[in-house]
C-alpha cells in the first residue's frame, strides 16, 4: 500500500516531504519506541495497532494520508523555530535577561584578552620556522582557532560561543576591507555567482538543520511519561546538537561568507561606480567610506564615479591585487 501511495503522489515530491520530514519522522519513531517500552512488548503495541488490519481500504488509505500530513506539519512547524532557537543560541535574549546576558559577554571577553599574551608568543613562535616543534606548531594552531571563533573587540562579544562564532565571522569583512556587513552584505549578494549563493544557502541551511536537531531533542523530553529514558536521550540529542554540531556549522557558514567578500567585493564596487583602492591600507578607509555612503548617501564630491568596465589611472596598477 505504501508503494502504490508514492507511486500515485509522484516521484519528486515524495523525495522532497521525505527530506523535510526526515528528523520528524525520527522524532516519531522515537516515540513509538517509548510507547513499545511502555506497553511491555512489541507484541502487545502490535496487538493494539491490529484494528488497522481490518479496517477497508479507504480507511487505511486516510489514517496513512492523515499520518504523514501530521508527520509533515510537525516538521514544518518545529522547522520554523529554526532562526529564533539559532538567535538564543546566540545570545539574542529578552531584555529581562540583560545582566546575565552582560556578566557572560564580558566573562568571554575578559578570558579572551587573558589568553592574548599567549597567542603573541605562539605567533612569533611559529614565525620561527627554523627551530619549530610539532609542540609549537599544536599550541599555535588551538590558540589561533580560538582567536578566530572570538569577535576583534570586547564591545561586539555574544554570550555564548554560537554568538561568538558567528559575529566574529560577520566582523572580520570590516576588520580586513572596511565593509559592515549588516549595510553591504544585502547589496553584496546579488552580485555573487550562483554556485557561491547556492554554498551559502546549503550552509545555512546545514545549520539551521543542527538547531532543528536541539529542538527535537528538547521535544523528545516528553514522552518521559512513557519511558524516563526519554530524558537523557532527548537532552543528550541537544547537548551534542548545541555544543559540538552547532557551532562546527556555524563555523562553516561564517567561513563562505568571510570567503564571498574575500573574492567579490570587487564587484560591489563595480556595481556602484566606486574606485577601487590601490592597497590593503586605503582598502579599509574606502571601505568604510562606502559604508557610509550605502547607508546615509553623501554630498562629497570624493571620490568621483568610475565609469563601469574603467578605472582611475591610479588605480589600474593594483587592481589584480583587490
Amino acid at each position: 500500500m505504501l508503494a502504490s501511495f508514492w507511486q500515485a503522489v509522484g516521484g519528486k515530491l515524495a523525495d522532497r516531504l521525505a527530506a523535510v520530514s526526515a528528523p520528524a519522522l525520527v522524532f516519531w519513531l522515537g516515540g513509538l519506541a517509548a510507547w513499545i517500552v511502555y506497553r511491555g512488548s512489541p507484541a502487545a503495541a502490535t496487538r493494539q495497532l491490529g484494528w488497522l488490519d481490518h479496517q477497508g481500504t479507504g480507511v487505511q488509505v486516510a489514517v496513512l494520508v492523515a499520518a504523514l500530513l501530521a508527520l509533515a506539519g510537525s516538521a514544518i512547524v518545529v522547522g520554523g523555530l529554526a532562526t529564533p532557537v539559532l538567535r538564543l543560541l546566540e545570545g539574542y535574549w529578552p531584555r529581562w535577561a540583560a545582566p546575565l546576558r552582560l556578566r557572560l559577554c564580558h566573562r568571554l571577553a575578559d578570558r579572551a584578552a587573558d589568553e592574548a599574551p599567549a597567542w603573541q608568543k605562539a605567533y612569533e613562535r611559529v614565525q620561527q620556522a627554523g627551530d619549530l616543534t610539532a609542540g609549537d606548531l599544536a599550541v599555535y594552531t588551538r590558540l589561533e582557532r580560538r582567536r578566530r571563533r572570538r569577535p576583534s573587540a570586547p564591545a561586539y562579544f555574544q554570550p555564548t560561543p554560537i554568538g561568538n562564532i558567528l559575529r566574529a565571522a560577520e566582523r572580520r569583512p570590516a576588520d580586513k576591507y572596511g565593509l559592515d556587513p549588516v549595510v553591504v552584505w544585502p547589496r553584496l549578494w546579488p552580485l555573487l555567482p550562483g554556485t557561491m549563493r547556492s554554498d551559502l544557502l546549503a550552509a545555512r541551511a546545514s545549520l539551521d538543520r543542527a538547531a532543528i536537531a536541539a529542538i527535537w531533542g528538547v521535544l523528545f523530553c516528553a514522552f518521559a511519561p512513557l519511558t524516563p529514558w526519554a530524558i537523557p536521550v532527548g537532552l543528550g540529542v541537544a547537548a551534542i546538537a548545541v555544543t559540538a554540531v552547532v557551532p562546527g556549522r556555524a563555523q562553516a557558514f561564517g567561513e563562505l561568507m568571510e570567503a564571498a567578500y574575500d573574492q567579490y567585493r570587487t564587484a560591489l564596487y563595480t556595481q556602484l561606480r566606486w574606485p577601487l583602492p590601490a592597497n590593503p591600507r586605503d582598502e579599509r578607509a574606502a571601505g568604510r567610506q562606502l559604508t557610509s555612503y550605502l547607508w546615509r548617501g553623501s554630498d562629497d564630491v570624493t571620490p568621483a564615479f568610475v565609469v563601469p568596465g574603467q578605472q582611475a589611472p591610479d588605480d589600474q596598477d593594483s587592481a589584480g591585487a583587490t
